[in-house]
């Protein structure tokens, strides 16, 4: 395990929703990032956007200390797709990986804010994905657990003493429900605010080494079990 390293070169993948980026950190800056909105299909799109992320920052895989993953919460599909091209990039080059969280990531995107900063993901069949972070110290800390609830059940938890800023992708789904309950104590994200960043999961990859771990250990996180194995226990074929 690298964690004596002070500035780790960092790539960050994320494919985990409709946003896939990807960031290079090196030498403490961020040099390189790409974020994609265009619909097409991540898994075409991805490795070209990492192949030049690499060249246009001078280096080459075996330069990379660490591969971030986004590794959910998230689309199951796109979870898996940016989890297996870390593992797969790692592997080949012996390096460690590291499982960055969206709902954390997301945050990032309110640094310093002085309330909490409430991550949503578009979860489908009436629920999101959903936390709360105190920002106010930079780095996300947990004000409130992840969960898969429907958005009344997770806005009836919040604390009522707070501000709130609302971000991620399930702000354009929500917003007006989010506006109607909470009134002027809710912020919503605004569009460039909105999306998670792969730089922010570059940057929550290297303060964290010890999490780095071998790349066959790099796992997705799943607050709730795929739609497959639901349909499968609803039918009772386990």
């Amino acid at each position: 395990m690298q964690s004596d390293l002070k500035q780790p070169t960092v790539l960050a993948i994320d494919t985990s929703g409709p946003v896939a980026g990807c960031a290079v950190l090196k030498d403490g800056k961020i040099v390189h990032q790409v974020a994609m909105n265009h619909g097409l299909t991540h898994s075409e799109t991805i490795m070209p956007a990492v192949d030049a992320a690499l060249e246009g920052a001078g280096l080459g895989c075996g330069d990379v200390d660490v591969f971030a993953a986004v590794a959910g919460p998230g689309s199951f599909t796109g979870v898996r797709i940016g989890v297996c091209a870390a593992k797969g990039l790692a592997h080949a080059v012996g390096k460690h990986c590291v499982a960055v969280h969206a709902l954390e990531a997301l945050a990032m995107n309110f640094y310093g804010f002085d309330g909490l900063c409430c991550p949503i993901l578009d979860a489908r069949r009436g629920q999101v994905y959903c936390a709360a972070f105190d920002m106010a110290g930079g780095m996300p800390r947990r004000a409130l657990a992840d969960a898969a609830l429907p958005l009344g059940d997770f806005m009836a938890i919040l604390p009522g003493d707070r501000r709130l800023v609302f971000v991620g992708d399930g702000v354009p789904v929500h917003a007006k429900t989010v506006r109607d309950i909470l009134g002027d104590r809710a912020m919503i994200a605004p569009p460039n605010l909105r999306d998670l960043r792969a730089d922010a999961a570059c940057l929550l990859a290297a303060a964290r080494p010890e999490a780095w771990v071998p790349a066959a250990q790099l796992q997705p996180i799943y607050l709730r079990a795929p739609q497959a194995v639901r349909e499968r226990e609803r039918r009772g074929k386990f």
